[in-house]
C-alpha cells in the first residue's frame, strides 16, 4: 500500500511529486531545500543554516511517515559550492552521529533557487533504527 505524504507547498500540485512515500515499511523523502511553505529561504548564504533546516523538514515528513531519523539507511546531499562541504558535513553529523547511514555529497552546478545551497534527500527502512550497533572502533 502507497502512501504520499505533502508538506501543503504549490509546488507539490504543480510539478506533481510528494514530500514523501511510503510503501510498506519503506520511505522515500524527496529532495528538500531551505524554503518553507510560503518559498522565503532561510540561512540565506549559510549551508550550515539551510542544512539544520533541512534535516528539521526531513524529521517531519518521517514522523508523518511513521518513520524516525533513526530509521534513515542513506543520505544525497547536493551542494552548489564543495568547498563548503564540511559545513554542511557538521549538520549532517549533528543528526546521524550515531545512526550512521549511508551518504552522498556532491556537488551540482544549481539548485532551482540560486539562494539555495543544499538539497537533501533520505530514504529510511522503518524499524531500521531499532537496534542500532555502534560502529566498530
Amino acid at each position: 500500500m502507497r502512501q504520499n505524504i505533502s508538506s501543503g507547498t504549490p509546488w507539490e500540485a504543480k510539478v506533481g511529486y510528494s514530500r514523501a512515500v511510503r510503501v510498506g515499511n519503506i520511505v522515500h523523502v524527496s529532495g528538500t531545500t531551505a524554503s518553507d511553505e510560503a518559498g522565503n529561504v532561510h540561512g540565506i548564504g549559510d549551508p550550515y543554516a539551510q542544512s539544520v533546516y533541512i534535516f528539521k523538514k526531513i524529521e517531519n515528513a518521517l514522523t508523518q511517515a511513521g518513520a524516525t531519523l533513526a530509521d534513515v539507511v542513506r543520505v544525497r546531499m547536493y551542494v552548489t559550492d564543495i568547498s563548503r562541504w564540511e559545513e554542511v558535513g557538521r549538520a549532517h553529523g549533528e543528526v546521524f552521529a550515531n545512526i550512521r547511514p549511508v551518504s552522498t555529497m556532491v556537488e551540482v552546478r544549481a539548485l532551482v533557487s540560486p539562494e539555495h545551497m543544499v538539497e537533501i534527500e533520505v530514504e529510511a527502512i522503518i524499524g531500521a533504527g531499532d537496534e542500532i550497533q555502534p560502529p566498530p572502533q
